[in-house]
Protein backbone atom coordinates (compact mmCIF):
# COMPACT_ATOMS: atom_id res chain seq x y z
CA UNK A 1 0.00 0.00 0.00
CA UNK A 2 2.83 2.71 0.87
CA UNK A 3 4.70 1.49 -2.55
CA UNK A 4 1.41 2.25 -4.25
CA UNK A 5 1.26 5.45 -2.28
CA UNK A 6 4.83 6.37 -3.41
CA UNK A 7 3.96 5.81 -6.97
CA UNK A 8 1.43 7.69 -7.21
CA UNK A 9 2.99 10.99 -5.51
CA UNK A 10 5.91 10.32 -8.11
CA UNK A 11 3.92 9.98 -10.92
CA UNK A 12 1.80 13.24 -10.31
CA UNK A 13 5.15 15.22 -9.31
CA UNK A 14 5.95 13.86 -12.96
CA UNK A 15 3.43 14.98 -15.00
CA UNK A 16 2.88 18.17 -12.87
CA UNK A 17 7.04 18.51 -13.90
CA UNK A 18 6.01 17.57 -17.83
CA UNK A 19 3.15 20.21 -17.53
CA UNK A 20 5.60 22.87 -16.22
CA UNK A 21 8.39 22.56 -18.32
CA UNK A 22 6.09 22.08 -21.74
CA UNK A 23 4.40 25.34 -20.50
CA UNK A 24 7.28 27.05 -20.45
CA UNK A 25 9.03 26.08 -23.84
CA UNK A 26 5.77 27.05 -25.52
CA UNK A 27 5.86 30.24 -22.96
CA UNK A 28 9.59 30.41 -24.91
CA UNK A 29 8.87 29.83 -28.15
CA UNK A 30 5.79 32.48 -27.72
CA UNK A 31 7.81 35.36 -25.83
CA UNK A 32 7.93 37.91 -28.35
CA UNK A 33 4.19 37.63 -29.40
CA UNK A 34 1.47 40.58 -29.24
CA UNK A 35 0.28 41.57 -25.64
CA UNK A 36 -2.84 40.49 -24.14
CA UNK A 37 -4.12 39.39 -20.74
CA UNK A 38 -2.21 37.01 -18.67
CA UNK A 39 -3.64 33.27 -19.25
CA UNK A 40 -4.32 30.53 -16.77
CA UNK A 41 -2.93 27.08 -16.83
CA UNK A 42 -5.06 24.89 -19.04
CA UNK A 43 -7.94 27.10 -19.35
CA UNK A 44 -5.72 30.48 -20.85
CA UNK A 45 -8.23 33.64 -20.92
CA UNK A 46 -11.65 31.46 -20.11
CA UNK A 47 -12.57 34.19 -17.59
CA UNK A 48 -12.24 37.12 -20.03
CA UNK A 49 -14.19 35.33 -22.76
CA UNK A 50 -18.04 35.65 -22.04
CA UNK A 51 -20.05 32.50 -22.79
CA UNK A 52 -21.23 33.40 -26.54
CA UNK A 53 -19.90 36.62 -26.84
CA UNK A 54 -17.09 35.72 -28.09
CA UNK A 55 -16.90 38.76 -30.82
CA UNK A 56 -17.82 41.53 -27.72
CA UNK A 57 -15.55 39.73 -25.27
CA UNK A 58 -12.25 40.17 -28.19
CA UNK A 59 -13.41 43.63 -28.83
CA UNK A 60 -13.53 44.56 -25.23
CA UNK A 61 -9.69 43.41 -24.95
CA UNK A 62 -9.18 45.38 -27.87
CA UNK A 63 -10.19 48.60 -26.29
CA UNK A 64 -7.60 47.77 -23.44
CA UNK A 65 -4.37 46.07 -25.20
CA UNK A 66 -4.86 47.53 -28.73
CA UNK A 67 -5.87 46.96 -32.57
CA UNK A 68 -2.94 43.74 -32.24
CA UNK A 69 -3.26 41.54 -29.14
CA UNK A 70 -3.07 37.66 -28.44
CA UNK A 71 -5.31 35.61 -26.35
CA UNK A 72 -5.59 32.21 -25.04
CA UNK A 73 -7.89 29.43 -25.71
CA UNK A 74 -6.74 26.96 -23.38
CA UNK A 75 -3.00 26.24 -23.91
CA UNK A 76 -3.33 27.59 -28.10
CA UNK A 77 -2.14 31.49 -28.74
CA UNK A 78 -4.68 33.58 -31.10
CA UNK A 79 -3.12 37.00 -32.34
CA UNK A 80 -6.59 39.34 -32.96
CA UNK A 81 -6.28 41.71 -35.59
CA UNK A 82 -8.63 44.18 -34.91
CA UNK A 83 -9.62 47.89 -37.42
CA UNK A 84 -8.44 48.43 -40.89
CA UNK A 85 -5.21 48.97 -40.79
CA UNK A 86 -3.84 45.96 -38.73
CA UNK A 87 -6.06 43.77 -40.83
CA UNK A 88 -4.74 44.88 -44.13
CA UNK A 89 -1.23 45.10 -42.85
CA UNK A 90 -1.92 41.30 -42.60
CA UNK A 91 -4.31 39.95 -44.79
CA UNK A 92 -3.02 42.28 -47.84
CA UNK A 93 0.90 43.51 -47.56
CA UNK A 94 2.06 40.36 -45.77
CA UNK A 95 -0.85 38.29 -47.69
CA UNK A 96 1.60 35.31 -47.99
CA UNK A 97 2.75 34.84 -44.40
CA UNK A 98 -1.14 35.27 -43.57
CA UNK A 99 -2.95 32.79 -45.80
CA UNK A 100 -2.45 29.99 -44.19
CA UNK A 101 -6.39 28.56 -43.01
CA UNK A 102 -6.65 27.30 -39.70
CA UNK A 103 -8.48 24.43 -38.49
CA UNK A 104 -12.32 24.87 -37.36
CA UNK A 105 -13.27 22.38 -34.73
CA UNK A 106 -16.72 22.33 -35.39
CA UNK A 107 -16.10 21.04 -38.91
CA UNK A 108 -13.03 19.49 -38.73
CA UNK A 109 -14.03 15.74 -38.41
CA UNK A 110 -15.83 16.92 -41.72
CA UNK A 111 -12.99 18.20 -43.95
CA UNK A 112 -10.27 17.53 -42.09
CA UNK A 113 -8.12 20.18 -44.37
CA UNK A 114 -9.22 19.11 -47.25
CA UNK A 115 -11.52 20.84 -49.95
CA UNK A 116 -10.78 24.33 -51.13
CA UNK A 117 -11.67 26.58 -47.90
CA UNK A 118 -9.96 24.51 -45.31
CA UNK A 119 -6.74 23.16 -47.14
CA UNK A 120 -3.24 24.38 -47.49
CA UNK A 121 -0.20 24.64 -48.48
CA UNK A 122 0.20 22.80 -52.43
CA UNK A 123 -3.43 21.12 -52.10
CA UNK A 124 -5.16 24.47 -51.60
CA UNK A 125 -2.86 26.31 -54.41
CA UNK A 126 -3.70 23.58 -56.78
CA UNK A 127 -7.56 23.74 -55.53
CA UNK A 128 -8.30 27.28 -55.55
CA UNK A 129 -6.58 27.77 -58.72
CA UNK A 130 -8.67 25.49 -60.71
CA UNK A 131 -11.94 26.74 -58.72
CA UNK A 132 -11.27 29.91 -60.03
CA UNK A 133 -10.52 29.16 -63.34
CA UNK A 134 -13.98 26.56 -63.44
CA UNK A 135 -16.14 29.34 -62.31
CA UNK A 136 -14.97 31.85 -64.99
CA UNK A 137 -15.58 29.17 -67.67
CA UNK A 138 -18.62 28.65 -66.28
CA UNK A 139 -19.50 32.27 -66.65
CA UNK A 140 -18.84 34.22 -63.33
CA UNK A 141 -18.38 37.62 -64.02
CA UNK A 142 -20.03 37.38 -67.20
CA UNK A 143 -23.21 37.82 -69.52
CA UNK A 144 -23.89 34.10 -69.29
CA UNK A 145 -23.95 33.88 -66.00
CA UNK A 146 -25.92 36.84 -65.26
CA UNK A 147 -28.52 35.76 -67.74
CA UNK A 148 -28.63 32.47 -65.21
CA UNK A 149 -29.05 34.45 -62.51
CA UNK A 150 -31.85 37.13 -64.29
CA UNK A 151 -33.89 33.61 -64.93
CA UNK A 152 -33.52 32.53 -61.72
CA UNK A 153 -35.05 35.73 -60.83
CA UNK A 154 -38.09 35.58 -62.60
CA UNK A 155 -38.56 32.04 -60.80
CA UNK A 156 -38.61 33.91 -57.20
CA UNK A 157 -40.99 36.66 -58.50
CA UNK A 158 -43.03 34.07 -59.66
CA UNK A 159 -42.98 32.40 -56.19
CA UNK A 160 -43.27 35.47 -55.00
CA UNK A 161 -46.75 36.63 -56.80
CA UNK A 162 -48.59 33.24 -55.28
CA UNK A 163 -48.28 34.56 -52.06
CA UNK A 164 -51.16 36.82 -52.97
CA UNK A 165 -49.53 39.30 -50.66
CA UNK A 166 -50.33 37.21 -47.34
CA UNK A 167 -47.63 36.73 -44.99
CA UNK A 168 -44.79 34.45 -45.45
CA UNK A 169 -41.42 33.53 -43.73
CA UNK A 170 -38.77 34.50 -46.96
CA UNK A 171 -35.87 32.22 -45.69
CA UNK A 172 -36.53 29.40 -48.15
CA UNK A 173 -37.45 31.34 -51.22
CA UNK A 174 -34.88 33.30 -50.53
CA UNK A 175 -32.36 30.04 -50.57
CA UNK A 176 -33.75 28.00 -53.12
CA UNK A 177 -33.13 31.04 -55.67
CA UNK A 178 -29.75 31.85 -54.42
CA UNK A 179 -28.92 28.25 -54.34
CA UNK A 180 -30.23 27.72 -57.78
CA UNK A 181 -27.48 29.64 -59.34
CA UNK A 182 -24.60 28.04 -57.93
CA UNK A 183 -26.05 24.67 -58.79
CA UNK A 184 -26.04 25.48 -62.15
CA UNK A 185 -22.38 25.62 -62.07
CA UNK A 186 -21.54 23.04 -59.90
CA UNK A 187 -24.28 20.57 -60.63
CA UNK A 188 -24.82 21.38 -64.19
CA UNK A 189 -28.88 22.26 -63.54
CA UNK A 190 -31.28 23.77 -61.51
CA UNK A 191 -34.00 22.07 -58.73
CA UNK A 192 -38.16 23.11 -58.85
CA UNK A 193 -38.92 24.89 -56.17
CA UNK A 194 -40.27 21.81 -54.73
CA UNK A 195 -38.16 18.89 -55.17
CA UNK A 196 -38.10 17.16 -51.82
CA UNK A 197 -34.67 16.90 -51.61
CA UNK A 198 -33.58 19.89 -52.79
CA UNK A 199 -35.13 21.63 -49.48
CA UNK A 200 -33.98 19.10 -47.28
CA UNK A 201 -30.59 20.04 -48.84
CA UNK A 202 -31.35 23.82 -47.92
CA UNK A 203 -32.58 22.67 -44.42
CA UNK A 204 -29.65 20.91 -43.06
CA UNK A 205 -27.56 23.69 -44.91
CA UNK A 206 -29.72 26.30 -43.18
CA UNK A 207 -28.97 24.48 -39.72
CA UNK A 208 -25.58 23.85 -39.77
CA UNK A 209 -24.69 27.80 -40.53
CA UNK A 210 -26.60 28.08 -37.71
CA UNK A 211 -25.75 25.54 -35.56
CA UNK A 212 -22.03 26.58 -36.32
CA UNK A 213 -23.12 30.60 -34.95
CA UNK A 214 -24.18 29.15 -31.77
CA UNK A 215 -22.53 29.86 -28.16
CA UNK A 216 -22.12 26.26 -27.99
CA UNK A 217 -19.99 26.20 -31.30
CA UNK A 218 -17.92 29.29 -29.91
CA UNK A 219 -17.14 27.33 -26.77
CA UNK A 220 -16.63 24.36 -28.48
CA UNK A 221 -14.20 26.05 -30.61
CA UNK A 222 -12.10 27.49 -28.18
CA UNK A 223 -11.97 24.20 -25.77
CA UNK A 224 -12.25 21.05 -28.42
CA UNK A 225 -8.55 19.59 -27.57
CA UNK A 226 -11.08 18.69 -24.61
CA UNK A 227 -14.35 18.46 -25.85
CA UNK A 228 -13.98 16.43 -28.69
CA UNK A 229 -14.00 13.48 -26.58
CA UNK A 230 -17.77 13.94 -25.14
CA UNK A 231 -20.74 13.81 -26.57
CA UNK A 232 -22.69 17.31 -27.26
CA UNK A 233 -24.54 19.50 -30.22
CA UNK A 234 -21.26 19.61 -32.25
CA UNK A 235 -21.88 16.27 -33.07
CA UNK A 236 -25.28 17.63 -34.92
CA UNK A 237 -23.27 19.60 -37.52
CA UNK A 238 -21.22 16.33 -37.81
CA UNK A 239 -23.82 14.67 -39.22
CA UNK A 240 -25.75 17.44 -41.41
CA UNK A 241 -22.61 18.22 -43.18
CA UNK A 242 -21.85 14.51 -43.36
CA UNK A 243 -25.23 14.13 -45.51
CA UNK A 244 -24.95 17.15 -47.79
CA UNK A 245 -21.77 15.21 -48.27
CA UNK A 246 -23.33 12.11 -49.22
CA UNK A 247 -25.82 13.70 -51.77
CA UNK A 248 -22.49 15.29 -53.43
CA UNK A 249 -21.31 11.88 -53.72
CA UNK A 250 -24.25 10.54 -55.69
CA UNK A 251 -24.25 13.49 -57.80
CA UNK A 252 -20.41 12.75 -58.27
CA UNK A 253 -21.22 9.02 -59.29
CA UNK A 254 -23.90 10.05 -61.81
CA UNK A 255 -21.70 12.24 -63.44
CA UNK A 256 -19.12 9.35 -63.52
CA UNK A 257 -21.74 7.25 -65.19
CA UNK A 258 -22.47 9.49 -67.77
CA UNK A 259 -19.06 11.61 -68.24
CA UNK A 260 -18.26 12.87 -72.06
CA UNK A 261 -15.07 14.39 -71.73
CA UNK A 262 -15.10 16.52 -74.37
CA UNK A 263 -18.19 18.13 -73.01
CA UNK A 264 -17.85 18.89 -69.48
CA UNK A 265 -21.52 19.70 -68.05
CA UNK A 266 -20.50 20.95 -64.80
CA UNK A 267 -17.78 21.83 -61.81
CA UNK A 268 -18.33 18.24 -61.17
CA UNK A 269 -17.36 17.32 -64.80
CA UNK A 270 -14.14 19.45 -64.91
CA UNK A 271 -12.63 17.76 -61.71
CA UNK A 272 -13.59 14.04 -62.78
CA UNK A 273 -11.82 15.03 -65.99
CA UNK A 274 -8.93 16.79 -63.91
CA UNK A 275 -8.60 13.75 -61.98
CA UNK A 276 -7.96 11.54 -65.05
CA UNK A 277 -5.69 14.14 -66.52
CA UNK A 278 -3.49 13.65 -63.42
CA UNK A 279 -3.95 9.95 -62.37
CA UNK A 280 -0.07 9.31 -62.79
CA UNK A 281 1.05 12.54 -60.75
CA UNK A 282 1.59 11.19 -56.86
CA UNK A 283 1.29 14.81 -55.91
CA UNK A 284 -1.73 16.01 -57.86
CA UNK A 285 -4.56 16.97 -55.28
CA UNK A 286 -7.17 15.85 -57.73
CA UNK A 287 -8.72 13.21 -55.93
CA UNK A 288 -12.91 11.91 -54.95
CA UNK A 289 -12.57 13.30 -51.49
CA UNK A 290 -11.14 16.80 -52.45
CA UNK A 291 -13.60 16.42 -55.25
CA UNK A 292 -16.80 16.28 -52.58
CA UNK A 293 -15.54 18.66 -50.13
CA UNK A 294 -14.69 21.49 -52.68
CA UNK A 295 -18.00 20.95 -54.12
CA UNK A 296 -19.65 21.09 -50.68
CA UNK A 297 -17.43 24.28 -49.94
CA UNK A 298 -19.04 26.13 -53.16
CA UNK A 299 -22.20 25.20 -52.51
CA UNK A 300 -22.58 25.66 -49.57
CA UNK A 301 -21.08 28.88 -49.29
CA UNK A 302 -23.21 29.89 -52.44
CA UNK A 303 -26.12 29.38 -50.92
CA UNK A 304 -25.99 30.76 -47.38
CA UNK A 305 -23.88 33.59 -47.63
CA UNK A 306 -25.76 35.60 -50.40
CA UNK A 307 -29.64 34.07 -49.47
CA UNK A 308 -28.71 34.92 -45.33
CA UNK A 309 -27.65 38.76 -46.88
CA UNK A 310 -30.75 39.13 -48.89
CA UNK A 311 -33.03 38.26 -45.92
CA UNK A 312 -31.06 40.64 -43.85
CA UNK A 313 -31.93 43.53 -46.51
CA UNK A 314 -35.04 43.11 -46.93
CA UNK A 315 -35.53 43.30 -42.74
CA UNK A 316 -33.54 46.82 -42.94
CA UNK A 317 -35.07 48.26 -45.81
CA UNK A 318 -38.49 47.61 -43.95
CA UNK A 319 -37.02 48.99 -40.73
CA UNK A 320 -36.33 52.32 -42.88
CA UNK A 321 -39.03 52.44 -45.66
CA UNK A 322 -37.35 56.14 -46.65
CA UNK A 323 -34.61 53.73 -47.65
CA UNK A 324 -36.59 51.31 -49.97
CA UNK A 325 -38.75 54.13 -51.27
CA UNK A 326 -35.50 55.70 -52.75
CA UNK A 327 -34.75 52.96 -54.36
CA UNK A 328 -37.60 52.09 -55.97
CA UNK A 329 -37.70 55.70 -57.33
CA UNK A 330 -34.00 55.05 -58.89
CA UNK A 331 -34.91 51.65 -60.10
CA UNK A 332 -38.03 53.39 -61.96
CA UNK A 333 -35.95 56.37 -63.12
CA UNK A 334 -33.20 54.30 -64.71
CA UNK A 335 -34.69 50.90 -65.50
CA UNK A 336 -38.57 51.48 -65.33
CA UNK A 337 -40.95 48.40 -65.48
CA UNK A 338 -40.64 47.54 -68.72
CA UNK A 339 -37.21 45.00 -69.27
CA UNK A 340 -35.37 43.20 -66.73
CA UNK A 341 -32.59 44.96 -64.94
CA UNK A 342 -29.10 43.98 -66.25
CA UNK A 343 -25.72 44.14 -64.11
CA UNK A 344 -24.59 47.45 -66.72
CA UNK A 345 -27.91 49.31 -64.90
CA UNK A 346 -25.14 49.17 -61.53
CA UNK A 347 -23.29 52.11 -62.59
CA UNK A 348 -26.38 54.34 -63.19
CA UNK A 349 -27.64 53.72 -59.86
CA UNK A 350 -25.28 54.93 -57.10
CA UNK A 351 -27.54 54.99 -54.51
CA UNK A 352 -28.97 51.66 -55.01
CA UNK A 353 -25.09 50.55 -54.86
CA UNK A 354 -24.79 52.18 -52.01
CA UNK A 355 -27.64 50.60 -50.34
CA UNK A 356 -26.53 46.85 -50.99
CA UNK A 357 -22.86 47.74 -49.72
CA UNK A 358 -24.27 49.13 -46.48
CA UNK A 359 -26.92 46.27 -46.02
CA UNK A 360 -23.77 43.85 -46.55
CA UNK A 361 -21.50 46.13 -44.08
CA UNK A 362 -24.17 46.39 -41.38
CA UNK A 363 -25.27 43.03 -41.35
CA UNK A 364 -21.66 41.84 -40.95
CA UNK A 365 -22.21 38.07 -41.79
CA UNK A 366 -19.14 36.34 -40.97
CA UNK A 367 -17.68 39.00 -38.19
CA UNK A 368 -14.08 37.33 -37.70
CA UNK A 369 -13.83 35.64 -40.81
CA UNK A 370 -12.76 32.21 -41.36
CA UNK A 371 -9.54 31.49 -38.97
CA UNK A 372 -6.10 32.31 -40.34
CA UNK A 373 -2.86 30.59 -39.54
CA UNK A 374 0.71 32.19 -40.43
CA UNK A 375 2.34 29.84 -42.75
CA UNK A 376 5.95 30.62 -41.33
CA UNK A 377 7.67 32.28 -38.80
CA UNK A 378 6.26 35.95 -39.06
CA UNK A 379 7.68 39.54 -38.22
CA UNK A 380 4.60 41.93 -37.56
CA UNK A 381 4.50 45.11 -35.49
CA UNK A 382 7.55 44.32 -34.23
CA UNK A 383 6.50 41.04 -32.70
CA UNK A 384 7.54 37.44 -33.76
CA UNK A 385 4.81 35.05 -34.64
CA UNK A 386 5.46 31.51 -34.85
CA UNK A 387 4.64 29.74 -38.25
CA UNK A 388 1.46 27.60 -37.14
CA UNK A 389 -0.02 30.52 -35.16
CA UNK A 390 -3.77 31.07 -35.50
CA UNK A 391 -5.06 34.66 -36.37
CA UNK A 392 -8.32 35.96 -35.86
CA UNK A 393 -8.72 38.89 -38.74
CA UNK A 394 -11.84 40.62 -36.51
CA UNK A 395 -13.96 42.08 -40.18
CA UNK A 396 -16.48 43.55 -37.87
CA UNK A 397 -13.87 46.01 -36.54
CA UNK A 398 -13.27 46.61 -40.34
CA UNK A 399 -16.51 47.16 -41.09
CA UNK A 400 -17.07 49.53 -38.19
CA UNK A 401 -14.18 51.33 -38.50
CA UNK A 402 -14.78 54.51 -37.31
CA UNK A 403 -11.52 56.29 -39.43
CA UNK A 404 -13.08 54.69 -42.31
CA UNK A 405 -17.36 55.17 -42.25
CA UNK A 406 -19.21 57.99 -41.23
CA UNK A 407 -22.01 56.28 -39.05
CA UNK A 408 -20.07 52.70 -38.27
CA UNK A 409 -22.92 51.71 -35.63
CA UNK A 410 -25.86 52.83 -37.77
CA UNK A 411 -27.56 51.59 -41.04
CA UNK A 412 -26.93 54.60 -43.49
CA UNK A 413 -26.20 54.25 -47.51
CA UNK A 414 -24.32 57.61 -46.76
CA UNK A 415 -21.58 55.69 -45.89
CA UNK A 416 -20.93 54.76 -49.08
CA UNK A 417 -21.70 58.03 -51.05
CA UNK A 418 -20.20 61.53 -52.09
CA UNK A 419 -21.83 64.46 -50.89
CA UNK A 420 -22.72 64.79 -54.79
CA UNK A 421 -24.72 61.68 -54.72
CA UNK A 422 -21.66 59.65 -56.43
CA UNK A 423 -21.19 55.96 -55.04
CA UNK A 424 -17.76 56.07 -53.31
CA UNK A 425 -16.04 52.55 -53.26
CA UNK A 426 -13.92 52.18 -49.11
CA UNK A 427 -10.86 49.63 -49.01
CA UNK A 428 -12.45 49.00 -45.91
CA UNK A 429 -15.68 46.97 -47.35
CA UNK A 430 -14.48 43.82 -46.45
CA UNK A 431 -17.95 41.38 -46.31
CA UNK A 432 -15.48 38.93 -48.80
CA UNK A 433 -12.37 39.20 -46.35
CA UNK A 434 -9.25 40.28 -48.28
CA UNK A 435 -5.98 39.23 -49.55
CA UNK A 436 -5.36 35.35 -50.76
CA UNK A 437 -8.25 33.89 -49.04
CA UNK A 438 -10.84 36.17 -50.30
CA UNK A 439 -13.69 34.89 -50.92
CA UNK A 440 -13.66 32.90 -54.09
CA UNK A 441 -17.25 33.84 -55.64
CA UNK A 442 -17.28 37.78 -54.57
CA UNK A 443 -17.99 37.98 -58.60
CA UNK A 444 -20.56 36.01 -58.08
CA UNK A 445 -22.41 37.20 -54.94
CA UNK A 446 -21.79 41.02 -55.86
CA UNK A 447 -23.78 40.46 -59.21
CA UNK A 448 -26.52 38.21 -57.58
CA UNK A 449 -27.12 41.14 -54.73
CA UNK A 450 -27.25 43.52 -57.19
CA UNK A 451 -29.64 41.53 -59.97
CA UNK A 452 -32.03 39.67 -56.89
CA UNK A 453 -32.51 43.36 -55.12
CA UNK A 454 -33.31 45.31 -57.93
CA UNK A 455 -35.90 42.49 -59.91
CA UNK A 456 -37.77 42.05 -56.80
CA UNK A 457 -38.03 45.71 -55.87
CA UNK A 458 -38.88 46.56 -59.26
CA UNK A 459 -42.03 44.19 -58.78
CA UNK A 460 -42.88 44.58 -54.97
CA UNK A 461 -42.55 46.84 -51.98
CA UNK A 462 -41.79 45.11 -48.77
CA UNK A 463 -44.89 45.30 -46.14
CA UNK A 464 -43.60 44.74 -42.49
CA UNK A 465 -46.15 43.14 -40.10
CA UNK A 466 -45.19 45.78 -37.48
CA UNK A 467 -44.73 49.28 -37.18
CA UNK A 468 -41.12 50.13 -38.61
CA UNK A 469 -39.72 50.90 -35.12
CA UNK A 470 -40.71 47.87 -33.56
CA UNK A 471 -38.83 45.61 -36.05
CA UNK A 472 -35.74 44.01 -34.36
CA UNK A 473 -32.42 43.57 -36.43
CA UNK A 474 -30.75 41.80 -33.95
CA UNK A 475 -29.01 38.71 -35.06
CA UNK A 476 -30.57 35.17 -34.03
CA UNK A 477 -27.19 33.69 -33.51
CA UNK A 478 -24.27 35.49 -33.64
CA UNK A 479 -20.82 33.43 -33.56
CA UNK A 480 -19.24 31.85 -36.42
CA UNK A 481 -21.86 34.01 -38.39
CA UNK A 482 -24.57 36.43 -37.75
CA UNK A 483 -27.88 34.53 -38.00
CA UNK A 484 -30.62 37.09 -39.40
CA UNK A 485 -33.61 36.73 -37.20
CA UNK A 486 -37.22 35.12 -38.53
CA UNK A 487 -39.70 37.28 -39.56
CA UNK A 488 -42.81 37.34 -41.93
CA UNK A 489 -43.45 40.05 -44.64
CA UNK A 490 -45.64 40.22 -47.21
CA UNK A 491 -44.36 41.03 -50.59
CA UNK A 492 -46.92 43.53 -52.68
CA UNK A 493 -47.15 44.05 -55.89
CA UNK A 494 -46.18 47.67 -57.06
Amino acid sequence: MELAGAITIFLGIYVSCLLVISAWRKQSRNKNLPPGPTPLPLIGNFLQMKMGETLKSLEKLSAKYGPVFTVYFGSKPIVVLCGHEAVKEALVDQAEEFSGRAHMPTVEKNFQGFGVVFANGERWRQLRRFSLTVLRNFGMGKKSIEERIQEEAQFLLEAFRNTKAEPFDPTFFLSRAVSNVICSIVFGDRFDYEDKEFLSLLQMMNESFKEMSTPWSQFYDMYASFLKYFPGPHMKIYYLLEDMRKFIERRVKQNQATLDANSPRDFIDCFLIQMEKEKQNPSSEFNIKNLELTTLNLFFAGTETVSSTLRYGFLLLMKHPEVLGKMHEEIDRVIGQSRIPAIEDRSQMPYTDAVIHEIQRFSDLIPMDVPHIVTRDTQFRGYTIPQGTEIYPMLSTVLRDPSKFKSPESFNPRNFLEETGQFRKNDAFVPFSSGKRICLGEALARMELFLFFTTILQRFTLKPLVAPEDIDTKPREDGFAKIPPFYQLCVVPR
